[in-house]
């Protein structure tokens, strides 16, 4: 066996730095805040850009002062969302104003006054008839202003003199803006031409075209924290099932990350915590709190005997959460750590509001999730899309995985951060099978 060269060793790391990057960032240009990396980019185009394209679909555009990643999406649901400078996500009407700039964009001027943009954003709503919030008003104001720095931190506009944030000023102020029409006109990655409306465009992005289950588990696979078997047709299980030493090998060399097979599902997880936005622990009320009320859950509802069914176990996804339980354990943790640890005030005398943000972080990190239909029942599926099994291959049955009814529900993966592991010795039987020890759950 021939060892790689130091040339070859440098080479992939160069490669797999510029992926890396652009799955992260995928908009990234020669002057914003990965310049540094920017010439990486430049320098290995045409391999990242066939390699994006075999292994998940995605197009590359590559230019002499941008690179732009058009990622296709999961479905609904699925989106990683947009947030304020306060945390807080983006509300449907901050996406409408962030959408009606855009479409006044591509056109503009490359310089014009903070005051001419609101006003074309605001002809363009009237055309569309979309009814924003009066932007008169000061919450209309820190909206439309909350999308317009998005576009600033996209560089798309540049503050040339004074701040978009003006705008939301009582007495509104003015400022001189330069617009980037090309980044305008490559924000939007789905297919505007063909979609009816914004549901169509959002099922028309995820649809994995000729790639098929192959795409689409690749994809969600490196834009989810965890991929249950119960959120993969039988066509996916199968072809994750056959394939997944192979595709974490291909993971690992092309972004540096490790593959970890359960009997659950599987994750794709970064040694250099570098590629997530979201983090537990992290720092913050909402992160602390829901690491304890998670340890707690995983103490109160973890099965007993969860198992594999190649190996005469059953599959256990999820279990169901009682009413009550978690305003039960949030009650419990304020009491016990909220004063001493100087959680915000706010949360601490609105008890829903903090149920509220914790339930949210885990079902985003796929630890906690809401019953309902699931990929496995067909849910969500593009039109013609092939979802069966190839004729005599026996999939992993995933019925009954997870509990039915209403309500929300705990996932194996939030063993993770379980106090108390349990470790269970493998059989022969699991070994033959070759099925990794299951989450703890």
């Amino acid at each position: 066996m021939t060892l790689p060269s130091a040339h070859d060793v440098a080479l992939a790391a160069e490669r797999r730095s510029a992926a890396r990057l652009l799955l992260a960032h995928p908009l990234v240009t020669s002057d914003g805040p990965h310049s540094d990396l920017f010439p990486l980019i430049r320098r290995h185009a045409d391999w990242l850009s066939k390699r994006f394209q075999q292994v998940l679909g995605y197009r590359l555009l590559v230019d002499s002062s941008y690179a732009r990643l058009f990622k296709a999406g999961l479905g609904a649901g699925a989106g990683h969302r947009l947030e304020r400078s306060t945390s807080t996500p983006f509300s449907p009407h901050t996406y409408a104003c962030l959408a009606l700039a855009l479409s006044v964009l591509v056109t503009a001027p490359e310089q014009l006054l903070l005051s001419q943009l609101v006003a074309d954003i605001r002809a363009a709503a009237a055309d569309a008839e979309i009814e924003l919030e009066e932007t008169g008003r000061a919450a209309g104001k820190r909206t439309l202003a909350a999308a317009l720095r998005q576009l600033v931190e996209w560089g798309v506009l540049i503050e040339t003199e004074g701040h978009v944030a003006a705008l939301a000023q009582d007495a509104g102020g003015e400022a001189l803006i330069t617009v980037d029409r090309e980044l305008a006109r490559v924000v939007v990655a789905g297919p505007l031409a063909q979609a009816r409306d914004g549901a169509d465009l959002v099922r028309r992005a995820a649809d994995p075209g000729f790639g098929g289950p192959r795409t689409y588990v690749r994809r969600a696979l490196v834009e989810t924290p965890v991929v249950y078997l119960d959120e993969l047709t039988d066509a996916e299980r199968d072809w994750l099932r056959t394939r997944q030493r192979r595709e974490a090998q291909a993971f690992s060399e092309l972004l540096g990350l490790e593959m970890e097979i359960r009997a659950e599902g599987v994750a794709l997880v970064d040694p250099e915590d570098e590629l997530t936005d979201l983090h537990l622990p992290g720092t913050g009320t909402v992160a602390q709190a829901a690491l304890l009320l998670v340890e707690r859950l995983v103490e109160r509802l973890r099965p007993k005997e969860p198992g594999h069914p190649a190996t005469g176990g059953t599959l256990v996804i999820g279990v169901a959460v009682p009413d009550g339980l978690v305003d039960e354990l949030l009650a419990e943790l304020v009491a016990e750590y909220g004063q001493r640890s100087n959680w915000q005030r706010g949360y601490l005398e609105d008890i829903p509001a903090l149920r509220e943000a914790v339930l949210d972080l885990l079902a985003r990190m796929q630890l906690m999730a809401q019953t309902g239909r699931l990929r496995a029942e067909g849910d969500g599926l593009p039109e013609g899309y092939s979802e069966e099994a190839p004729e005599g291959r026996a999939v992993t049955d995933v019925r009954g995985a997870r509990p039915g009814g209403d309500g929300w529900e705990l996932l194996a993966a939030a063993a993770r951060y379980a106090t108390h592991v349990t470790m269970r010795p493998a059989t022969a039987a699991r070994k033959r099978a070759e099925v990794q020890e299951e989450l703890p759950l």
